[in-house]
């Protein structure tokens, strides 16, 4: 399977500021991304940091997903700022995954 899967507030804390650098992971559901990674399935991390700043987040997102211990196939920058997602495939949260 492919699992296309937010950073912020999904594996990491949200920050009010959107100053990354003061992002905190959250441990235990890195673990279960990983052990889906593990298991051989495609993770892709999808983020909009930066999205409406225009600032470049790249490395900083890419060092802290090292420091974590985050697994991962690719990390996209690319996503869309929203306030409200909506699709028949959403899951709200890594705790909703039978893992």
């Amino acid at each position: 399977m492919i699992y296309r899967v937010d950073i912020d507030g999904t594996i990491c804390c949200n920050v009010d500021d959107h100053d990354y650098r003061k992002s905190l992971p959250y441990v235990s559901k890195i673990a279960k991304m990983n052990k889906l990674y593990d298991e051989g399935h495609t993770i892709i991390y999808w983020t909009s940091r930066g999205s409406l700043s225009g600032q470049d987040w790249d490395y900083i997102t890419k060092w802290q997903l090292k420091e974590w211990g985050v697994k991962y196939h690719e990390v996209l920058l690319d996503k869309p700022y929203f306030d409200i997602f909506i699709d028949d495939r959403a899951v709200s949260s890594i705790d909703e995954l039978e893992i």
